[in-house]
């Protein structure tokens, strides 16, 4: 499964493994949990199991086939580190991503301790840019360990921010992105949580971009901060053709 996106931050997702489990208060909300089950009962055969952990070996190999680089969201249905993706599976994963360089690909966990577990099996190459997400400062444990991973781009997604961070260590990040919940029984977001994080973003050379502030119309609550839109991205690293 691969396509087009709404997503501001990326180009296209790709989805070799679909399904997850909700594991702190960030996913109590998870858009892909409420879409899952309307897919399946469309008859789409990829969520045939719902939101249950699924691998589908047949889409390992897709982005070889896309001529025009882009940046891909990997996994936006699913966690690639989640416990029931075996690690023959993510290592086939990696292997695609080294081995298509003109793409970029943006590999988001809240399970960063199963990738730094396993960091000495599979490739970092370049065009692998290495996020977690964090939703309050419980969370913030998840950047400690993401240092630690030898991804040469390094990432946060504070989305959805439920809460104040004031004091985000940004050691070793590329770039930040901040964003309110979205969907029908979203949680508030307060502009004053954004805007320290841009703050702290500048203070720290650290690229910023804002999503949006969601709610139950994201597109009329749209996503501009102090009369401007945010939309600062890393340095461009791939390498391979």
């Amino acid at each position: 499964m691969a396509q087009g996106t709404k997503i501001e931050w990326t180009d296209a997702t790709w989805n070799p493994v679909t399904g997850c489990h909700k594991i702190s208060p960030g996913c109590k909300n998870c858009y892909a949990a409420r879409l899952a089950p309307r897919l399946q009962a469309m008859g789409n055969r990829r969520y045939a199991n719902g939101f249950e952990v699924t691998l589908h070996h047949d889409l390992i190999d897709l982005p070889r086939k896309w001529a025009k680089p882009r940046r891909v969201f990997v996994n936006s249905m699913s966690d690639l580190f989640h416990t029931e993706v075996p690690l023959g599976f993510i290592q086939s994963v990696f292997a695609t991503i080294e081995m298509t360089g003109r793409h970029e690909f943006q590999l988001l966990t809240k399970r960063p301790e199963r990738a730094l577990e396993i960091a000495d099996q599979v490739p970092w190459p370049a065009n692998l840019w290495m996020g977690v997400s964090v939703e309050s400062p419980a969370y913030l444990h998840r950047v400690d360990t993401l240092r630690s991973i030898p991804a040469q781009t390094k990432f946060l997604s504070l989305e959805p921010l439920l809460d104040a961070i004031p004091d985000i260590d940004l050691t070793g990040i590329d770039w930040v992105i901040a964003g309110g919940e979205a969907g029908p029984k979203s949680r508030k977001i307060e502009a004053d949580w954004v805007r320290s994080i841009r703050d702290q973003c500048s203070n720290a050379g650290v690229k910023f971009f804002f999503k949006q502030w969601g709610g139950t119309n994201k597109k009329r609550s749209g996503r501009t901060l102090d009369d401007r839109t945010w939309d600062d991205f890393p340095q461009h690293k791939s390498a391979i053709p």
